[in-house]
Parts: C-alpha cells; structure tokens; sequence
C-alpha cells in the first residue's frame, strides 16, 4: 500500500503532483533543489493551448488539459491564475503564411476552435494595436487559449497540499536514490536528511534526466533555453496572447507585458561559470518591436529579463506514469509543463497510489524511448 510519496521538483507538474496526492489522502514531502517556482515555471511564456500539437494524442490530451484547467479555476473562488483571452497569429511572408494555413487547416479537422479575422475584427479584440501591424486578412484566432501565472497557480497548489498535510522542503537538492529489489525505499538529500517512500514522482523539468539517472534510468532530453523580456507597466491595452511576425507577448499582471522571440532565444550565452548572459541588442529589438505593434508602449522599459531552460524530452513528447522496470517510479516531465500540469498531475499521482491510468497515459510512457534490440 502506498501511504509515503516523495514528489521531486516544486514546478507547475510538482505542485499539481502534490495537490492531487494529497486530495487523495496520501502523505506527501515535496522537495526542490530551489524554492517552489523557481526554476522553469518561473521564467515561462505559460501559453495554453494545442495549437498545431501532434499527434492526435498530444492534441486531445492537450485540449483535456486546457479544460482542467478551466475547472480548477471555476471551483476556486477568487482564482487569479487562469486567463482565457485567447491567441491572435499572423506572419509577414508567404512561406510563413502557408505554414499558418494548415496549422489552422490541421486544428479544425481535429475539432479545436480556430476562425480567421480581418484587421478591422482583430481590432475590435486588441484596439491598441497599430493598424499598420496588421494584415488585412487572414489573422488566425483561436479564442479558447490563454495564459497562467504559474507562481499564483503553484502557490495555491501547495498552499492547499499544505492544508491537507504535505510537507515542502526547499533549498535541499536530491544526491541519491535508494533502490532496492526493484523498487526506490528512499531519497537523498544535500543536508543530508533521508525521505523513505512508497513512490517517487520525478517532476525535476530539466533535471529530470539527473534524477532519472540516479535510479538507473537514461531519459534522453534535448532541453532548450528561453529568454523571457518583462516590462515597465504601461497604459495599453492588450488582453491577450500575441503571436506577431517580430514579437510575441501577452499581459504579466500590473500593467506590464510579457515579451518573447525565438530569435532572443538564441541571444543566451553561459559562461565558464555557469552565469547567463543576454546579449542587449536582441533585448532592444524584442522590445523594439512591442513598442512598434502598440504605440502606447514606447514609453515602456525593461524591467527584467529571465532565462528558462525548457525541459523536452528526446522525441519532444511527454513523459508521464509509471515505469515498468522500476514501477513505483514516476514521472511528470514534458514541455508545455503550464498546459498539461493539472489535468496531468492529476493522472499521475492517481497512478502513484496504485491506479492504472494506462488508457490516458499510454502515449508518454517513459519505456518508449528506451532503445529498441
């Protein structure tokens, strides 16, 4: 009978992880090398949606954990977390173009809500945006996406876990895991405290692979970094995701924005050390380019830039449920951490205590990407 969960990793999946297992009446320790959300869900663009996911199995479970997501707000008073203001897409060349067209192609046929606007309609959505950044047609809508702030969303996750008996350690790294007769007895830490445990629940986002590692398991990860510009708060208003040609933001609470660019991406540099650096000019021009789709905003400073590393999982899909070989070990790791983490963690930590999830979680078990004799 499983009564002790160690959860590993105080992210979006973690706190999910741990608010569900405890709902269900288990004692739970969450651990983090940091404090809670301050890793990847704290430097995230947090955009939910399954726009363009694929498979259909990715899509579909995608598009059940956008609606989770809608639940736990709709159940919780004053949630302020969940923002469903929708997405607005378009590009600046042919090629780019036709991308945009079967992607939208793509989502209608799978059922997922998508309609194309004309300027004049997108205006009516986002009026403080330059006309002249706009097309006059074709601008792809999908109304049913938004954004969470993952802090307030771990926050209240915890908070509740907490309320029900969940113990959280922060600042106090996994060395070791204790496996033995097939199963993991115990987890390790820097301080040297030792956690016995009926199941472990790996929700470590890009230090999943370590922690797999010290259970004898090899995790392939292709993680990728993500620069992330914040703004000053300015008096403009946009309410909700924005996928334009040079700059893609959103809201980020207080009258500031959100600003990102797969370009800027590229601008984070590590050194010898270990610090990150961002290269300025490609800061300018993300916010550059803000200040040219809303005018109001070119009063707007940087108020600072953050670096997250993305945890993706070698085939870019998933990794969730138990593992065959080791099978009160599991995992919660995936990108797209701010979409799936509810209704994932969830199925998870129903799986940790015992059920078998394997008709929702059979697609992103950890054994396909083992190497196949």
């Amino acid at each position: 009978m499983v009564e002790q969960v160690v959860v590993i990793g105080a992210g979006v999946y973690g706190a999910a992880v741990t608010a569900s297992l405890t709902r269900r009446g288990a004692r739970v320790t969450v651990v983090d090398a940091g404090a809670p959300a301050s890793g990847t869900s704290g430097a995230t663009f947090s955009w939910t949606n399954s726009c363009g996911k694929k498979p259909r199995s990715y899509h579909d479970f995608s598009v059940e954990s956008m609606e989770a997501h809608r639940r736990l707000a709709a159940d919780v008073p004053g949630a302020d977390w969940y923002h469903e203001g929708g997405n607005l897409e378009w590009t600046a060349d042919d090629s780019e173009r036709e991308e945009l067209r079967k992607k939208v192609a793509d989502v209608l046929d799978f059922g997922y809500e998508a309609r194309w606007l004309t300027r004049a309609e997108a205006l009516e959505l986002e009026p403080d945006i330059d006309p002249a950044g706009l097309p006059a047609d074709e601008i792809a809508y999908f109304p049913r996406e938004g954004w969470i702030e993952p802090t307030r969303l771990i926050g209240h996750l915890l908070s509740n876990a907490v309320s029900r008996g969940a113990e959280v350690v922060s600042d106090d790294a996994v060395t070791g895991l204790e496996v033995n007769a097939g199963s993991v007895r115990a987890v390790q830490l820097a301080s040297g405290r030792r956690l016995p445990a009926d199941a472990v629940v790996n929700c470590a986002g890009p230090q999943a692979a370590r922690i797999a590692e010290l259970a004898g398991l090899a995790l392939p990860m292709r993680n990728t970094r993500g620069v992330l510009v914040y703004t000053s708060p300015v008096a403009v208003s946009v309410s909700r995701v924005i996928h334009a040609p040079h700059v893609h933001l959103r809201p980020d609470g207080a009258g500031r924005l959100l600003l990102h660019t797969p370009d800027t991406d590229e601008a984070a540099h590590v050194s010898d050390t270990g610090e990150i650096t961002v290269d300025q000019s490609a800061v300018d021009e993300v916010l550059d380019a803000a200040r040219a789709l809303y005018p109001g905003t070119r009063a707007a400073t940087v108020e600072s830039v953050r670096v997250g590393e993305r945890p993706i999982p070698g085939d870019g899909l998933p990794v969730l449920g138990r593992v065959v070989e080791l099978p009160n070990f599991h995992f919660a790791v995936s990108h797209s951490g701010a979409t799936l983490s509810v209704h994932a963690g969830d199925l998870v930590a129903a799986e940790a205590l015992g059920e078998d999830r394997s008709d929702a979680l059979a697609p992103f078990r950890f054994d396909r990407l083992r190497p196949r004799a």
